[in-house]
């Protein structure tokens, strides 16, 4: 099968596809969604950005019964952070949207959980949640999972990794066993093969290999350098090519927060993702860096698990990771959807074997390139001219689903009669519980606020403020 046409599935889901532009299936869509839809239990292996999401989204929706009253929680996706949840619930919507009254549920960790304990008490279609989160409210009784028929560990080798094997495991024993598991994966430990034989039924197994065409279409370059000039080469590399989006790697916060304080008056447009920050303010930085209103993200490799950006030019290994998957988890971001990226590691001199392994591990060369003198990188430094903008700004807006608000709202107020903007200058739009994030053009950012504070949304007025 090459096309969602092919794939039998409903005529509503057919026209949100259509709508969202998905023409011909991924790998990983092409082998998995036939069999879901079959009912059958499946061990899906496939890296960050293959398509996934929609590969078990797409047949959970075909089976969902929306009709039955009162509502009932009929599909489970469990992912190891809150972001990967958001991320999975957003796309679970955005493909249900002509589901009428379909009800996604986040239940991660952050969150207050009596927002969660409201929602649940109404009820439920689909829950999308943190091992963690999920099991606390089985001990409060919150959860009722006596029907459901479908769950999903998604990336089920990194919540191994974090430890939640255990709650995994006390999460499925409660779940009937007449229904369908599926289990998605980047990499296939022994772990994952010991609980697929105790929680799945004759499971079909789709491995698709790391080293594939989305692998060569990014290029990996190194840079030797010794440990005292990583940040003044790593400025010069932001002088050679200065990306539009860009994620650096660093192992420590500590490395974060002196990495994100040099770019930044250095210049570059950037902020930071470590474990220190608050959840709000993780969202912020997410959503300003998803929508163009930040150009540059540094993060460990913790903090940025479920980071999902389009369009990201470069990946920066500011420090060589400590696993080689690793590696490919990390320069996994750029170069999607038949698109170039571009990797580049810098590496320490004591760090050689370490590249060899990587590149043994993946099967990839990374290219040496040549290393400025020092008297080049000093140079490069003492210029400091790296000033370039983001091209968007972000704006807060104090209402979101639970207000009832919509994408389209959110538009009509900005580029109808009383906003006057140009819909070119409108950007991404992401609605939240409570609120909702808008990238707007720069250049009229502030004109943005003022429009909609003095003017109405869907007949209201709502609190509009531009995120700093």
């Amino acid at each position: 099968m090459k096309n969602f046409s092919d794939l039998g599935l409903s005529d509503n889901l057919l026209q949100v596809v259509g709508e969202l532009g998905f023409e011909t299936l991924t790998p990983i869509q092409a082998q998995s969604i036939p069999v879901l839809l079959q009912g059958k239990d499946l061990i899906g292996q496939s890296k960050t950005g293959s398509g996934k999401t929609a590969a078990f989204a797409l047949p959970i929706l075909e089976k969902i019964n929306i009709a039955a009253v009162p509502r009932r929680l009929q599909a489970v996706i469990l992912c190891p952070t809150r972001e990967l949840c958001t991320q999975v619930a957003r796309e679970i919507r955005k493909l249900g949207r002509r589901h009428a009254g379909l009800q996604v549920l986040v239940l991660g960790g952050g969150q207050p959980i009596f927002t969660q304990l409201a929602s649940l008490e109404k009820g439920i279609h689909i829950a999308v949640g943190t091992p963690g989160r999920v099991l606390d409210h089985l001990k409060r009784k919150s959860l009722d999972l006596r029907e459901v028929i479908t769950v999903v560990l998604d990336e089920a080798d990194r919540m191994l990794d974090m430890g939640f094997q255990e709650d995994m495991e006390m999460i499925l024993r409660e779940i009937p066993r007449a229904r369908q598991t599926v289990f998605f994966s980047a990499t296939y430990p022994r772990s994952i093969e010991s609980m697929s034989r105790a929680y799945q039924r004759n499971p079909v197994k789709v491995l698709l290999e790391e080293n594939d065409e989305s692998v060569s279409s990014i290029k990996q370059l190194q840079y030797e350098v010794e440990y005292q000039n990583k940040l003044k080469l790593l400025l010069w590399l932001f002088q050679q090519k200065q990306p539009d989006s860009a994620l650096v790697f660093c192992n420590q916060k500590a490395t974060v927060s002196e990495v994100t304080k040099i770019l930044s008056a250095s210049g570059v447009s950037v902020s930071c993702l470590h474990g220190d920050l608050e959840q709000y303010d993780r969202d912020q930085v997410m959503a300003k860096f998803r929508n163009g209103s930040i150009r540059v993200l540094v993060a460990t490799d913790v903090a940025a698990r479920g980071i999902d950006v389009e369009d990201l030019d470069v990946v920066y290994n500011y420090d060589i990771p400590v696993k080689p998957e690793i590696y490919t988890h990390r320069i996994g971001r750029t170069g999607r959807a038949g698109k170039k990226g571009l990797a580049v590691t810098l590496v320490t001199s004591r760090e050689k074997s370490k590249i060899r392994e990587i590149e043994s591990w993946a099967g990839v060369t990374l290219d040496m390139r040549n290393t400025p003198s020092l008297g080049q990188l000093e140079a490069e430094v003492a210029k400091k001219d790296l000033h370039r903008n983001a091209s968007m700004a972000t704006l807060y807006i104090a209402a979101g689903r639970k207000e009832k608000m919509r994408p389209g709202d959110i538009l009509g107020a900005l580029t109808g009669e009383a906003g006057g903007l140009k819909g070119s200058d409108i950007g991404k739009i992401e609605i939240h519980d409570h609120f909702s994030y808008v990238a707007v053009s720069s250049t009229i950012a502030t004109k943005a606020v003022q429009r909609l504070n003095d003017g109405q949304i869907k007949g209201r007025r709502f609190r509009v403020s531009l995120v700093k």
